[in-house]
């Protein structure tokens, strides 16, 4: 096996590839390609026939299957395991996991084990080089691992110099997900689970597991109606619903209406929430901290209601109604309602 590749590691669910590991084989085949090495991916679980199909058409030159009823549901010490001894032996200069709760698990043991370190949440990957101001070493092709840091009020691009791999994690909605080619045909290897775990690595049984399926399903709406700490009250965040319904909407919020109590946590979107790219997002009494701005800067058309016409999230809005929110949101009711009919 040849070495020094970029791998992206897959989080399945019966027989599944979650969208946010698909979304890292876009980005990884574009970095694979920038860096003319192949992209690699790994999936470890049970019944993983179906991951071939769904994985291909993503650039993908070699898909690592590791398989055993043991090793799903997932599990933090025998994933480790798969992943730490694999890495040993394949040497990829980069991996690339999912900020989810497993990838959040799991990442961060992977690279204490191989002393690599990980930055956690990126918004962006790029290739570039880095020069170290102490020793004046100049390193060519480094992955510019990009996320926001002291409360996301800058910026940071941190750089991994001699560690390998170079390992992120990236939230779901943050890449975009595009297939290269659909009749793209990759290596297909089969590891022998022994060979990577070992018996006494299954030491924790799952005995029961209940996934709850969130009733919101905010990231894949087409309109989103979102509100701010703007909108000054639970009740008036209600009007959000309203307008939502008539427009068949999902209502989403800025993290400050979300800690004030005007909306459930799972409407969050920003840096701390989900990342959304609807064709509408109407932003209702959202100043649009940089952090929120993350979230949903990808929407196809912006129209921000908002009562200071020096607020942030006028910059990047297509349309701006400067009032009253309490005044402009009925008005849109009964507008939309008017020529829903």
């Amino acid at each position: 096996m040849d070495t020094n590749n970029l791998i992206v590691y897959l989080e399945t669910e019966d027989g599944r590839v979650a969208d946010v590991s698909l979304e890292l084989l876009t980005k990884g085949r574009e970095l694979a390609t920038q860096l003319g090495v192949k992209l690699e991916a790994i999936a470890i679980g049970d019944d993983l026939s179906k991951i071939e199909e769904q994985v291909m058409p993503y650039g993908v030159d070699r898909l690592y299957l590791v398989s055993d009823k043991r090793l799903s549901p997932y599990s933090s010490i025998p994933h480790s395991e798969v992943l730490i001894n694999l890495f040993r032996e394949i040497k990829p200069q980069i991996c690339l996991m999912g900020a989810t709760c497993i990838g959040r698990d799991l990442g961060p043991r992977v690279s204490s084990c191989l002393h690599s370190g990980l930055t956690a949440d990126c918004t962006s990957l790029v290739i570039g080089d880095h020069t170290d101001p102490k020793t004046g070493k100049e390193y060519k092709d480094l992955l510019y691992q990009i996320r926001p840091a002291f409360g996301g009020n800058i910026v940071a691009t941190i750089v991994n110099p001699d560690c390998r791999p170079q390992m992120a994690t990236v939230r779901e909605g943050v890449m975009k997900k595009q297939v290269l080619d659909p009749d793209y045909k990759g290596e297909v290897i089969t590891l022998d689970p022994a060979k990577y775990v070992k018996d006494e690595d299954f030491v924790v049984e799952i005995l029961d597991r209940h996934i709850e399926k969130s009733k919101i399903n905010i990231k894949n709406s087409p309109i989103i109606v979102a509100g701010g700490y703007g909108m000054g009250s639970k009740e008036n965040f209600q009007m959000l619903f309203d307008l939502a319904q008539t427009l068949g909407a999902e209502v989403g919020a800025s993290r400050a209406a979300g800690d004030a109590g005007f909306a459930e946590h799972a409407r969050q979107i920003g840096q701390t929430g989900v990342t959304v790219r609807p064709k509408l997002y109407i932003a209702c009494g959202i100043s649009g901290q940089i952090q929120h701005i993350a979230g949903m800067q990808d929407s196809s058309i912006i129209i921000s209601i908002n009562n200071d016409p020096a607020a942030p999230i006028n910059k990047i809005a297509d349309y701006v109604i400067t009032g009253n929110v309490e005044e402009v949101v009925p008005k849109l009711i009964k507008y939309y309602k008017k020529n829903s009919k």
